[in-house]
């Protein structure tokens, strides 16, 4: 961490940034790199060496690392190996060179002698072809050609991304400006990679997309509903409403503003909104219901009823004519879950 940040000072320098842009980027440097924290196993630890995976600014510090390393060495690699092209994207390299000038072991040697941080492996081709990123380049006597390659792998992703996966499957092929067999081939691999436990409607899917037809006045007046999306089984909750005239709308409550803010915690478990169970306590069988208002006041809603001889509450008609007695809340209420009333609007 302490060489990236001497790297990240000489570049500001120069590029003649202002001192106080310096500053506060170097304010930035430190916060997220000397608080690298992170869960596992239910522990909070601190990540003390590296850059902290998937972070937005992980992939800033680690490019400009790897630039500053390319500038300072790599002309004098390409010179001493004949290297004829040098392709670096993140961490994938493709180095092409004259195997009478050089050898592909003796390259690796210097690329692994350049940081002590910094370890490659080497790929060579097989039958004059190699994989690099999503390319399968053919070597040919007089030139060279190209093809789509498919990393295998066993995808558990939703039906939305599976459908967004296909149409990019079937629009790379006239992008990438095929031959035709090579056109054939690939059409061919994404019929093997669609028959395995895809839905048969996609397929072949129609391209181009078709346009949008436009919206209709709805004669129904339009209702929206919001859940909270945690898993799989919410996508096939929610698909029930289709065809009705509720839309949905999806939230999270795993945010940034959550993560951050500090709540102050009830201590009466009472005085939330939860899912319940009252049990009777002379036959214990019981009675669960779900509330937005505070336990209390539902609580107090039931003993009323009892009062009363009220028809309003299950719970106080089965004490009623079975002749039992009402109970204190702690004897009688137990609290299940938490749990936040699903908000509806009208528009």
């Amino acid at each position: 961490m302490t060489e990236t940040q001497t790297i990240f000072i000489n570049i500001m320098k120069q590029n003649l940034v202002d001192p106080q842009t310096q500053h506060e980027l170097m304010r930035w440097h430190e916060t997220i790199t000397k608080q690298n924290y992170f869960a596992y196993n239910s522990k909070a630890m601190i990540q003390k060496e590296g850059l902290a995976m998937g972070a937005p600014s992980s992939s800033l510090i680690a490019e400009m690392f790897l630039q500053h390393t390319e500038h300072l060495h790599m002309a004098r690699l390409s010179t001493k190996h004949r290297i004829i092209n040098y392709f670096q994207y993140v961490n994938d390299i493709l180095i092409i060179f004259d195997p009478s000038q050089s050898s592909i072991q003796a390259i690796l040697a210097d690329f692994n002698n350049l940081h002590s941080n910094l370890q490659c492996t080497a790929e060579t081709e097989e039958n004059n072809a190699i994989n690099y990123l999503d390319i399968t380049i053919h070597r040919t006597p007089s030139s060279w050609k190209t093809a789509i390659y498919i990393i295998p792998y066993t995808s558990n992703h939703p039906s939305q991304h599976k459908c967004a996966a296909v149409r990019f499957l079937y629009n790379r092929p006239h992008m990438c400006n095929l031959q035709p067999e090579e056109y054939w081939q690939e059409e061919n691999t994404i019929h093997n990679i669609l028959y395995n436990s895809f839905p048969t409607q996609l397929h072949k899917p129609h391209l181009p997309k078709p346009q949008k037809q436009q919206q209709t006045t709805l004669t129904q007046t339009q209702k929206w509903a919001t859940f909270t999306y945690t898993v799989k089984e919410t996508t096939y909750i929610t698909n029930l409403f289709r065809y009705t005239n509720i839309k949905i709308a999806f939230h999270t409550n795993n945010t940034v503003y959550n993560r951050l803010t500090h709540k102050n915690h009830n201590t009466d478990k009472y005085t939330q909104s939860r899912v319940y169970k009252l049990t009777w306590p002379d036959c214990k069988k019981a009675y669960v219901g779900q509330t937005s208002r505070s336990l209390l006041v539902q609580y107090s809603e039931h003993k009323q009823a009892f009062r009363n001889n009220s028809h309003t509450s299950k719970f106080a008609q089965h004490l009623v004519e079975q002749a039992h007695t009402f109970s204190t809340i702690h004897n009688t209420m137990q609290v299940l879950h938490y749990q936040k009333k699903v908000h509806t609007s009208t528009r």
